[in-house]
């Protein structure tokens, strides 16, 4: 074990926190207090990183590679998913204290992605990992009403007034289907699954011989529908779909071939994904980012 070196975070969590965010003061003596408590050598901060977190690729006293997570805020419900999933399809979690916000992590190839990959491939491999994490989040002989996580229902709850006050008012037609798509899902809702929450192909790392060849990280996990998880993929590399021609019908088609390649309901997928482009659309327009919100809502108009 060495002494904790200088952690500068990396500007995209600076940008998305805030530069005088409280957790980000506090995050040098958090990588600190974690590298004593499981004996671990840093080795460097991965970068660009996430939104929310810090990883820094890390030793273990018999000079093992793990990775450190930090992350501002979530770290016990990913802790929970990540032992429910136990490494199946999912990075592994080796230790965690979640009260520090701190994740010990089996260490993947961090600059690997399924993004890395021709979009058609990386589709495919996307499908086939995401349908690993699909399980009862209980788990067997626990009733599927204990468990710790959130669901659809209260975390897009949660948004409905976002959407309400952030759309633009010449949007408002789309932004009124959207919240009545999800009134209407989550009134039949078909099964009760633990979902990723925030799948995409840059959530899908290159693993080490040995294991599965690739495998999901980073879940903000919920109880619902796969619908719901399946619908953030339909939006995957939405800046190189707009840029191209036919990209209204190319949305629509992608809807029907990932349903039909996991067996999910079309119209259900159609409601998710719209319903899910809106909702980032006002999200993005709230925190200043009005490009990226109009890209969304467009999307959205697509569908």
């Amino acid at each position: 074990m060495t002494s904790a070196p200088h952690v500068e975070p990396p500007q995209r969590l600076v940008r998305f926190l805030g530069a005088d965010s409280p957790w980000l003061a506090r995050l040098p003596g958090l990588v600190r207090a974690s590298l004593e408590r499981w004996e671990l050598t840093a080795e460097r901060v991965v970068s660009p990183g996430g939104r929310g977190s810090l990883v820094v690729l890390v030793r273990r006293a018999d000079g093992s590679p793990a990775a450190l997570k930090l992350r501002a805020a979530g770290a016990a419900d990913e802790a929970a998913a990540l032992s429910r999933w136990e490494g199946h399809g999912a990075v592994r979690l080796l230790d965690a204290a979640p009260e520090d916000g701190a994740l010990l992590l089996e260490r993947l190839h961090a600059d690997v992605s399924l993004r890395s990959l021709p979009d058609a491939k990386a589709t495919l491999e996307a499908v086939s990992a995401l349908h690993r994490l699909w399980v009862s989040p209980s788990p067997p002989g626990v009733p599927d009403c204990e468990h710790p996580f959130t669901t659809v229902e209260e975390y897009t709850g949660r948004a409905v007034e976002g959407i309400r006050a952030h759309v633009p008012e010449e949007a408002r037609p789309l932004a009124d289907e959207a919240l009545a798509l999800r009134s209407e899902l989550l009134t039949d809702a078909p099964e009760d699954m633990l979902l990723h929450g925030d799948f995409r192909q840059g959530t899908v790392l290159s693993g080490d011989p040995g294991r599965a060849h690739w495998l999901v990280v980073g879940p903000d996990p919920l109880v619902g529908e796969r619908a719901y998880d399946l619908a953030r993929l339909v939006r995957d590399r939405l800046h190189d779909l707009a840029a191209g021609s036919g990209a209204p019908a190319i949305a629509r088609r992608r809807v029907g071939k990932l349903a039909n390649s996991l067996e999910v309901d079309r119209d259900r997928l159609r409601g998710w994904s719209l319903y899910r482009a809106v909702e980032s659309g006002a999200r993005h327009i709230a925190a200043g980012d009005r490009a990226d919100g109009e890209a969304l809502l467009e999307f959205a108009g697509w569908l």
